[in-house]
C-alpha cells in the first residue's frame, strides 16, 4: 500500500457510469494476444481481480468456461453486470463486490487472473500471495495495461487534441494541487516496481507482449467529460456541490478548444505481463 494513504470506497464513487464512455479502449488485438500467449480454448475459469465495469473480463469471456468479476464498488459491479448481460454472458458469468484483499471468498481455483490497470490500488504483497494460492497448476497472472512510454500525437488528423493539460488545470484549481484518491491523497502517485512484488510471491517470468495502438479515434465532448469524471483523482464526489460548476467550466473550455465539439485522438498500444 502506499504509504500514508488508506483505500476507501469513495475512490471510484460515482465514476462508474463514465468508465466505459471516458477511457480509452484497449489496443484492437488484446484478445487475439492472450488467446495465443495462454492458449486459451474456450475452457477454464477467468477471475477478474478490480474488473471495473467488466473492460476486460467481458471481452475475455468466450475463451473461458467461466469468468468471475471482483470489484470492491458496487457501482462498477452493476455496470459489469448490465454489460454481461446485454452480451448474453450472464449465465457464465459471476460478479463479486469485495476488495482484492479479502479474495478468496470461496471462490475456487482458476486458470487466468487478470488484472487491467488496478493492482496499484491494492494491498499487492498480500493480493498476490493469496491470488498465487488460488490459480490451478501452470495458471497465469496477466496484467494489461496502456503503454506507458509511448508519445502519441495527432498530427495530421482531423479535429483538434483534447487540451489534456488544460483540463488537469481545470481539476487542480477546483480540487487542489495534490492529487485526490478517495477521502485521502497521493502526493507520489502510485506505487511501481510491481515485479519485485510479483517475484516475491513466487511468480516466473514475466512473457510481456505490446499490442500495437495508435489508431485515431473521433472523441466528442461528452466522451472528454465522462474521462474525466471516470478518473479516481476527479471522480464526481470530489467536487461536493461545485460540481455543476466544475462540468459547466469544463465544458466551456472543450468549447474553446474545438468549435465542432469533436477532437482527435489515437488509441494508446497496451502492454501485457504474463507471470506464471
Amino acid at each position: 500500500m502506499v504509504a500514508g494513504w488508506e483505500w476507501d470506497d469513495s475512490l471510484f464513487a460515482g465514476s462508474a457510469g463514465y468508465y466505459e464512455r471516458g477511457r480509452l479502449p484497449y489496443a484492437p488485438g488484446l484478445v487475439d494476444v492472450l488467446a495465443g500467449a495462454l492458449g486459451l480454448d474456450g475452457h477454464g475459469r477467468l477471475i477478474d481481480v478490480g474488473c471495473g465495469p467488466g473492460t476486460l473480463a467481458l471481452r475475455l469471456a468466450h475463451l473461458f468456461d467461466e469468468i468471475v468479476c471482483v470489484d470492491p464498488d458496487e457501482g462498477m459491479i452493476a455496470e459489469a453486470a448490465r454489460g454481461a448481460a446485454e452480451r448474453g454472458l450472464s449465465g457464465k458469468a459471476r460478479f463479486v463486490r469485495a476488495r482484492a484483499e479479502e479474495l478468496p471468498s470461496g471462490l475456487g481455483t482458476f486458470t487466468v487472473a487478470t488484472f487491467g490497470q488496478s493492482f496499484h490500488w491494492m494491498d499487492r504483497d498480500l493480493v498476490a500471495a493469496t491470488v498465487r494460492g488460488m490459480l490451478r497448476p501452470g495458471g497465469a497472472w496477466v496484467q494489461v495495461s496502456d503503454l506507458q512510454t509511448e508519445t502519441l500525437t495527432v498530427d495530421g488528423l482531423q479535429h483538434p487534441a483534447v487540451p489534456h493539460a488544460a483540463v488537469e488545470d481545470l481539476v487542480r484549481r477546483y480540487l487542489g494541487p495534490v492529487r485526490r484518491a478517495g477521502r485521502g491523497t497521493l502526493p507520489q502517485g502510485t506505487p511501481g516496481n510491481e515485479a519485485a512484488v510479483l517475484a516475491r510471491a513466487g511468480f516466473s517470468g514475466p512473457q510481456r507482449h505490446v499490442v500495437p495502438g495508435g489508431q485515431a479515434l473521433d472523441r466528442t465532448a461528452d466522451d472528454v467529460v465522462a474521462w474525466v469524471f471516470s478518473m479516481s483523482y476527479s471522480a464526481p464526489h470530489l467536487f461536493g456541490s461545485r460540481r455543476d460548476d466544475f462540468e459547466a467550466d469544463l465544458r466551456g473550455l472543450l468549447r474553446d478548444a474545438s468549435a465542432s465539439g469533436v477532437f482527435s485522438e489515437r488509441r494508446p498500444s497496451t502492454e501485457v505481463f504474463v507471470w506464471r
